[in-house]
């Protein structure tokens, strides 16, 4: 049996643009996401702290050491820029592969979205 467990999430990271105008999506620091193990075009659950709207979307990826968090296309209507936010990915596995499995847990500096 395959069960759909936590596999990455970037822990409260600020949003640092939204754009109505792009095509969709949620634009991710590089850096953030290699250490979170997320590849762009994954699809991820956004988890909005300040107005407690859950959405998914698939990630793109930013510019190294930018500290990007952007919202694109119908998901900017989700956000504000200085919310802050938590990004899930989640994985499917065998049951007994779950047990111990380790998700990539990421919790980067809340004000400059960079790893410390």
């Amino acid at each position: 049996m395959l069960i759909q467990v936590l596999k990455s999430k970037i822990h409260r990271v600020r949003v640092t643009q939204a754009d109505l105008n792009y095509i969709g999506s949620i634009t991710i620091d590089q850096d953030l996401m290699e250490a979170a193990n997320l590849i762009e075009g994954e699809r991820v659950q956004i988890v909005n702290i300040n107005n407690g709207e859950r959405f998914e979307t698939y990630v793109i990826k930013g510019d190294r050491n930018s500290g990007m968090i952007c919202l694109n296309g119908p998901a900017a209507r989700r956000v504000a820029v200085d919310d802050i936010i938590i990004i899930i990915g989640y994985g499917f596995m065998d049951f007994e592969e779950a047990k111990s499995f380790k998700p990539s847990l990421v919790f980067p500096n809340e004000k400059t979205n960079l790893l410390d």
